[in-house]
């Protein structure tokens, strides 16, 4: 039995600039992202039989891997050549997909780390990136960026480029435990109780690259501001960088934001939020919050009845918990 625990992730600047479609033709995109204290489990077990039970918010259990309706359970299986006699059940802190924590690539990340695991193969963090954006981009023919990928494989507060030749350049920002601590302490997550899936607003917005060029540039700067901000402890400087990334994100395509969303948006800065965005793709999700520790209460009252959730950040990436007879 192999037990993997692979952290979600929030991105506080770039998130765009990772796309293919702009990170090829305009000399690379940047991402200033972090992992956090919430989870997907991924536990793989023989089953006897030799046949192949998957349980997720479904269970299925089939003869062959091809008969698997999962699809990201049957491309992991079919990359790491672990195609039969297997048990395999997918257990996440935050259950569901479109809320914007990059769930389906921390799974994606997860189930590779435990499959390879399983046929005794142990991958390193860039390997095991590299390999589920493939599967999710190139086999099964998804439009998203690959910073998802690269943050649950390697975990911590990270500063990633994403070059034309499609290497990845990780560059870990140095904060000590207390200052990631801290940074933990100045930020919250409000779930607005809208889940999307991403693709649809992904693919209008990589249609038009080039018409939001200049927005994409700017938000590829902020990625390094923010990086600056987290090496400064300078959490007010972050919550201005979110803000104004959040306004050049919201004019890239249509559906990003919605008047629900910038109606709680306006109601958070009033209450004290320095800034803040949807994360993932938009359109729903979690909110997140940029603010000073003083002002969660008034957040948590103005934002009600949206639950609050607190965000640590996770120092580690996919890793291997458990490996048993």
């Amino acid at each position: 039995m192999i037990i993997t625990r692979t952290p979600f992730r929030i991105s506080f600047a770039g998130g765009g600039t990772d796309l293919a479609s702009y990170y090829r033709t305009h000399d690379g995109g940047a991402v200033t992202s972090a992992a956090i204290g919430r989870y997907m489990h991924i536990l793989v077990s023989t089953k006897f039989e030799g046949t192949i039970r998957a349980a997720y918010s479904r269970t299925e259990n089939v003869e062959h891997v091809d008969q698997l309706q999962h699809e990201l359970i049957r491309e992991a299986m079919r990359v790491t050549g672990v195609t039969r006699g297997i048990e395999i059940h997918a257990v996440a802190d935050i259950p569901g997909e479109g809320t914007g924590l990059g769930s389906s690539s921390s799974m994606t990340v997860g189930l590779l780390q435990a499959l390879y695991a399983f046929g005794g193969i142990l991958k390193d963090p860039a390997e095991l990136a590299q390999e589920a954006a493939a599967i999710e981009i190139d086999r099964l023919g998804g439009t998203l960026g690959k910073q998802d990928h690269y943050i649950a494989a390697f975990g911590g507060v990270q500063y990633f480029e994403f070059r034309p030749d499609e290497s990845v350049r990780v560059s870990p920002i140095p904060i000590v435990p207390s200052a990631r601590a801290a940074l933990g302490e100045h930020l919250s997550l409000f779930f607005t109780g809208q889940t999307r899936r991403a693709g649809g607003l992904l693919d209008s917005q990589s249609a038009r690259t080039q018409e939001n060029a200049p927005a994409l540039d700017r938000m590829k700067e902020l990625a390094r501001e923010a990086r600056d901000a987290i090496l400064r402890s300078d959490f007010r400087a972050l919550g201005a960088i979110l803000d104004e990334g959040w306004t050049l994100k919201r004019g890239l395509t249509a559906g990003i934001s919605s008047s629900t969303i910038d109606a709680l948006y306006a109601k958070a800065k009033a209450a004290g939020a320095w800034g803040g965005k949807i994360s993932g793709a938009g359109g729903g999700g979690f909110l997140l919050l940029v603010h000073p520790p003083s002002a969660t209460r008034q957040l948590e009252e103005a934002l009600a009845p949206m639950p609050r959730t607190s965000v640590r950040i996770s120092a580690e990436g996919s890793r291997i918990l458990f490996v048993g007879r």
